[in-house]
């Protein structure tokens, strides 16, 4: 019979691992922190071959992340073998406290110095709703952190070339010519074929101009969700320049891809010239053939310093050679809003869907529209 679960007896080597593996890569929830905690008080740790497969069977949601797992927790508990009758080093620390986070308020009662630190759950449908602008910095970083699992979804379209297919809709006379060839002319089945699908691309256009500070930092670590989750996105960033990002985004360590955006964006939180920063893309890459078909994305608030005829010209040029042009504006989220300002109206003739992005409930609707 298992021994009851003992809540106030977590370890500090535990803790270290789960955050090891979140610096890996690996999206570890606090909740399934606790569970694993829980699951090593049934099991118990003395053997090895327990605390592994737990962890597997709690902390591991993808197979890919299975190779990092494995090198993570041979550096933390070394082999994983099953019949070492030795204990797995954990320390014990005294406690852990759990709270839920309902004001901005710090804890002041003092009592807790002995814990490792406090494990705070937010409720999951209060930080959805809650703009980005308005949240403190540790409820952005819960909120881009929670942005892993917004449904990602790949686009599939049908391309010009054909395949063979049992259930196509069109004869494909040279296999069935080839075919015959082999009963001596006789035709006995048609070869059938279909159009081969193909991923439809993906462009994101991320202002991180002065206006946009309050949303940058959460859109920009949502372009690293598309890049890292999707296949052929491409995302830029446009200020006073143009600035292509997706190297730096094709990370799956979300930290380490924003580090590396943020050091290559040399206008951040500086003007903005979207008409300049369009043309470029549609001169070196939009027409040449990135956009065509494409998906094209536009994260900004409209605000612009350029010429609002260029802009009109530069989107109008856009969207004639992409499949369709979302816009998406935080501020349409407030109640009043309307879209006055000069770049807006300059664009807004020429996209097919006007978003908001304020918050975490409007990127999935957002992820919604680029699916359908």
């Amino acid at each position: 019979m298992a021994e009851p679960v003992d809540h106030e007896a977590p370890t500090r080597s535990i803790v270290a691992f789960c955050r090891d593996l979140r610096r890996e890569g690996v999206s570890v929830p606090v909740p399934d922190v606790a569970t694993y905690v829980q699951a090593l008080g049934v099991l118990g740790v003395r053997r090895t071959s327990d605390v592994y497969w737990a962890g597997r069977a709690v902390l591991i949601h993808r197979p890919e992340d299975v190779e990092i797992f494995d090198r993570v927790f041979g550096s933390h508990f070394g082999d994983r073998g099953g019949t070492s009758t030795e204990p797995v080093p954990l320390t014990p620390i005294s406690r852990v406290r759990v709270t839920i986070d309902d004001d901005d308020t710090d804890d002041a009662d003092g009592d807790d110095d002995d814990a490792v630190g406090v494990l705070r759950y937010s409720r999951a449908e209060i930080l959805r709703n809650k703009d980005f602008a308005q949240c403190t910095e540790a409820e952005l970083a819960e909120a881009m952190e929670a942005m892993r699992a917004l449904p990602v979804t790949t686009v599939v379209r049908a391309s010009h070339r054909w395949r063979s297919h049992r259930r196509g809709d069109r004869v494909d006379i040279r296999s069935t010519v080839r075919a015959s060839m082999r009963r001596s002319g006789e035709v006995v089945t048609l070869e059938r074929m279909r159009r081969a699908p193909c991923v439809r691309k993906l462009v994101v256009l991320c202002d991180v101009s002065g206006s946009m500070d309050p949303y940058a930092r959460g859109l920009l670590r949502f372009a690293h969700v598309l890049v890292a989750g999707r296949a052929r996105v491409e995302a830029f960033a446009l200020g006073t320049r143009l600035t292509r990002l997706t190297r730096q985004l094709s990370s799956h360590d979300p930290d380490a891809a924003m580090e590396a955006a943020a050091a290559s964006v040399r206008d951040w939180s500086g003007g903005t010239r979207l008409g300049d920063g369009l043309r470029e893309f549609n001169d070196r890459f939009g027409v040449p053939g990135m956009a065509r078909g494409a998906q094209i994305v536009v994260l900004s608030d409209g605000w612009d310093r350029g010429d609002p005829e260029d802009l009109s010209a530069q989107m109008a040029r856009l969207h004639r050679i992409a499949h369709q042009v979302v816009w998406v504006n935080p501020l349409k989220a407030t109640p009043d809003y309307q879209p006055l300002a000069q770049g807006m109206a300059a664009a807004l003739p020429h996209v097919d869907r006007f978003l908001a992005g304020h918050n975490l409930a409007s990127l999935a609707e957002l992820l919604e529209v680029l699916a359908a």
